[in-house]
C-alpha cells in the first residue's frame, strides 16, 4: 500500500511539474481603428561614426595606409629594408619626408636608391591587406624623376610568409610629376598582405599618394567604398544616414574638430587629421588611427542617396568634446561656425548657380541633395551649449525656415544636464532632441514605457545613440550576444509604440574593424576579408524592413504590452503594401501562446512569422557563422481569432495582408 502510495505521488507531482512547463496563454487585441499617428520615413535609420577603422580602414575602400605620408609620424605604416637581411640598411637606398606647407598635401617621399637589387619599400596596410583570389585591384602613385637611371618601378603583394601574390612593373617615363596605374590580379585570398616596392636603376625619384583600391567597389565607383559593408547598409532599408559622428564632430581640441570643407574636393588634396578615438581609451590605444577624409561630406551625401535615405550631417557648436578639453568658442567668435552651417546648406540644396552649390556640382552631383535636416553639436550639455544653440537656430532658420535642426540633450538619459537641457529646449521650442544612451540590458526592458509620459505638444525626439553593453559602459569585454539584442528589441517596441513622439532612431557604433576596434558592442563586425551581421543588426533590420506607415494599438487587457509577463509588443499597419506587422519579444524563458483578437481591422489568411532567437542569450554570431538571423515561416490562419506560438527569448514579427 505504502508503494502505491509513493508511486501515485510520484505521477502526481510529475504532472504538476509537466502542467507548469507547458505554454503560457495571453489574448492581445490588435485594434485596427486608426490611431493618426503616422510612422515617419526616417524612424530607423543609421549612425555612422569614424571609430573602430569605420572610414579608413573599413568602409571607404583604400588599403594603403598613410599613402601619402601624412601622418604625424610620416613613415608610419611604412618600412624601409634590405632584400638580403629584411632588415632596415640604409646604404642600399633611404627615404626621407619632402614637405611644402602651403599645401594640404604637404608631404611627399624622396626616395634616394644606392643599390636597387637590395632596397625594399613595404607598407603594412590597415592590419594588413585583404586581398581576394583573382579580383583585380587598382594600383596607382604619383612620381617624379630628379636625377639618375631609375627606369622601372616594381610592386608586388606578399603574403604573411613574405610568397608573391601578385606582381606589376611600372616603367618610368617622362619628366616632372606624373601619374602612374596598374592593375593587380592576386593569385590567392590572403587575409593579410603587404605591399612592397623595389626599383630598377640608381638615382633618386619623389612619390606620392601611393594607393591601391578594389575595382569591385559599391557601385563599381573607383576610389569608392567597400561593397560588402555597404550592402549590409542598404539592406537595412534606412530612413536616415546621420555622419560624421559622434564624438569627431567635436574632436578633442577645437583644432581637431571635423571640417566638413576640408573633405570636399580632389581626394589628393584633403588634409589628414588625426583620429580623435586614436587615443580615446587607454585599453586600445591606436597611434596609427587618422582620417584621410577619402570619405568626405560629398561622399557621405552620395552615400545616403544611394541607400535612399535622408542625409544627416551633424556640425561642430563651437564646443570641443567636454570628455576631452571642453575647449569654447567665445560667442563673439562663432560666426564662422554659424557660417559653416548655412553654407553647408547652400552645398547641400543650392542650384550650381551658388558658390557652393557650384562646387556639388563640379564635383558630380548637379541637382541638389535636397537635405532636410542638421544637427548643431553632437552631445554637449550645459548653459555653454544652449547659449550657442541660440545663434545657430536663428541664423539657420532666418535664412532657411524649412530645415529641421537636431539639437542634444548631453551624453546622458537622465541627471542633472539632461533636466537641465530639456527645460531650456523645450523653451526655446526646439524641433528634435538627440537622447543618447548606453546602458544594460536590464535597463532597456525596464525602459520600454520611457516615452509614454512625454509631452506630446513638446520637441520630437531623435534616439540618436544608443546599445545595451553587456558588462559596462566603455567596457572592453562587451559582447554583440543574444541579450543585448533582445532586450534593445524590446525597447524598440515601446520606441514604435510612440511614434508620434519617437520619429527618429539609430544603434550606435555602427562598424568595427576585428583587428582596429576601440569601443564595444557595435552593429556590424568585419575585417579585411568579410563581415558578419550581429544578432543586434538583425534586430534593427527587422524593425526598418517592417516599420510601415501608420501606427495601431495592441494591448493586453487594455494596457500597452511593455512588460507584463515579459512580454512585449507594438503594431503598425503598412498603407503601401496594405499589410499589418505585429512585433512581439518575449524575453521570458518560456514559450508563450498568444491569442491575437483583431478588432476594426479585416485579416487575410496567409501568415508570414519571422522568428529571431537563440539557444542562450549569451549566444553571438560570428566570421564562421551567423547562427542568430531571422527564420521565416508561412502559414494559413482562419478569420478573427488566431493564436501564434512565442519561443522563449525571442523577436517574433508577424506580417498578415
Amino acid at each position: 500500500m505504502k508503494t502505491k502510495n509513493k508511486i501515485f505521488t510520484l505521477l502526481l507531482s510529475t504532472c504538476v511539474a509537466f502542467s507548469s512547463a507547458q505554454t503560457s496563454k495571453f489574448t492581445f487585441d490588435l485594434d485596427g481603428s486608426t490611431t493618426n499617428i503616422k510612422i515617419q520615413p526616417t524612424m530607423y535609420g543609421i549612425f555612422f561614426e569614424d571609430i573602430n577603422f569605420a572610414a579608413d580602414g573599413g568602409i571607404y575602400a583604400e588599403l594603403i595606409k598613410n599613402r601619402s605620408f601624412e601622418f604625424d609620424e610620416p613613415l608610419m605604416g611604412w618600412k624601409q629594408q634590405n632584400t638580403k637581411t629584411l632588415s632596415p640598411n640604409l646604404n642600399s637606398g633611404f627615404l626621407t619626408i619632402y614637405s611644402d606647407n602651403s599645401k594640404t598635401n604637404k608631404n611627399y617621399a624622396r626616395i634616394t636608391i644606392y643599390n636597387d637589387k637590395n632596397y625594399i619599400l613595404e607598407n603594412e596596410g590597415f592590419r594588413g591587406i585583404g586581398l581576394h583570389q583573382n579580383s583585380r585591384y587598382d594600383f596607382g602613385f604619383d612620381l617624379e624623376k630628379v636625377s639618375g637611371n631609375i627606369s622601372a618601378v616594381n610592386a608586388s603583394l606578399i603574403d604573411e610568409n613574405g610568397k608573391i601574390i601578385s606582381t606589376v612593373p611600372i616603367l618610368i617615363k617622362g619628366k616632372g610629376w606624373q601619374k602612374y596605374n596598374a592593375v593587380f590580379t592576386p593569385s590567392r585570398t590572403v587575409e593579410k598582405a603587404k605591399l612592397q616596392i623595389t626599383f630598377t636603376g640608381n638615382g633618386v625619384i619623389n612619390m606620392d599618394m601611393i594607393s591601391l583600391f578594389p575595382q569591385d567597389t559599391w557601385k563599381g565607383r573607383k576610389g569608392g567604398l567597400r561593397k560588402d559593408l555597404v550592402q549590409k547598409l542598404y539592406d537595412m532599408q534606412p530612413g536616415f544616414l546621420r555622419f560624421p559622428g559622434g564624438c569627431i564632430v567635436e574632436g578633442r581640441t577645437l583644432a581637431e574638430r571635423y571640417q566638413w570643407k576640408k573633405t570636399l574636393g580632389n581626394v589628393a588634396d584633403r588634409e589628414y587629421l588625426i583620429n580623435k578615438w586614436s587615443s580615446g581609451f587607454a585599453h586600445r590605444l591606436t597611434p596609427d588611427y587618422y582620417q584621410s577624409f577619402g570619405l568626405g561630406f560629398y561622399e557621405y551625401f552620395q552615400l545616403s542617396e544611394d541607400l535612399g535615405a535622408e542625409p544627416l550631417p551633424i556640425l561642430s557648436s563651437g564646443m570641443a568634446c567636454q570628455f576631452n578639453t571642453g575647449e569654447l568658442v567665445h560667442l563673439e567668435e562663432l560666426n564662422p561656425y554659424v557660417q559653416d552651417a548655412l553654407d553647408l546648406i547652400e552645398f547641400a540644396n543650392g542650384d550650381s548657380n551658388t558658390k557652393w552649390g557650384k562646387i556639388r556640382a563640379e564635383m558630380g552631383h548637379p541637382k541638389p541633395f535636397n537635405m532636410k535636416y542638421i544637427g548643431v553639436g553632437n552631445e554637449q550639455w550645459g548653459e555653454d551649449y544652449i547659449e550657442r544653440y541660440k545663434i545657430f537656430e536663428k541664423a539657420i532658420h532666418t535664412k532657411y525656415p524649412d530645415i529641421k535642426i537636431i539639437s542634444g540633450s548631453g551624453p546622458s538619459p537622465d541627471g542633472e544636464f539632461f533636466e537641465y537641457g530639456w527645460k531650456e529646449l523645450k523653451k526655446l521650442n526646439a524641433q528634435i532632441v538627440d537622447e543618447h544612451y548606453y546602458n544594460s540590458p536590464e535597463w532597456f526592458t525596464k525602459n520600454a514605457g520611457r516615452y509614454d509620459d512625454y509631452d506630446r505638444s513638446g520637441p520630437k525626439v531623435f534616439a540618436g545613440e544608443y546599445a545595451a553593453q553587456s558588462v559596462g559602459v566603455v567596457k572592453p569585454d562587451n559582447k554583440n550576444n543574444w541579450q543585448t539584442a533582445l532586450s534593445e528589441a524590446a525597447f524598440m517596441t515601446g520606441l514604435e509604440r510612440n511614434a508620434d513622439v519617437v520619429t527618429m532612431t539609430s544603434y550606435a557604433p555602427l562598424f568595427a574593424h576585428a583587428d582596429g576596434w576601440q569601443w564595444t558592442p557595435d552593429l556590424i563586425w568585419f575585417n579585411n576579408l568579410q563581415s558578419y551581421a550581429t544578432p543586434n543588426y538583425y534586430v534593427q533590420k527587422l524593425f526598418s524592413n517592417n516599420k510601415g506607415t501608420d501606427l495601431i494599438k495592441i494591448s493586453e487587457n487594455g494596457n500597452p504590452v511593455k512588460g507584463q509577463n515579459q512580454l512585449f509588443a507594438s503594431a503598425v499597419k503598412d498603407g503601401k503594401n496594405n499589410e499589418v506587422m505585429i512585433k512581439i519579444v518575449n524575453t521570458d524563458s518560456q514559450e508563450k501562446s498568444i491569442e491575437i483578437n483583431p478588432k476594426n481591422i479585416k485579416l487575410g489568411s496567409k501568415l508570414t512569422k519571422i522568428i529571431l532567437t537563440a539557444s542562450q542569450l549569451s549566444a553571438e554570431n560570428n566570421f564562421q557563422t551567423e547562427n542568430i538571423k531571422p527564420l521565416e515561416e508561412n502559414s494559413v490562419i482562419k478569420k478573427g481569432k488566431f493564436s501564434v506560438q512565442i519561443p522563449s527569448n525571442s523577436f517574433v514579427v508577424l506580417k498578415i495582408k
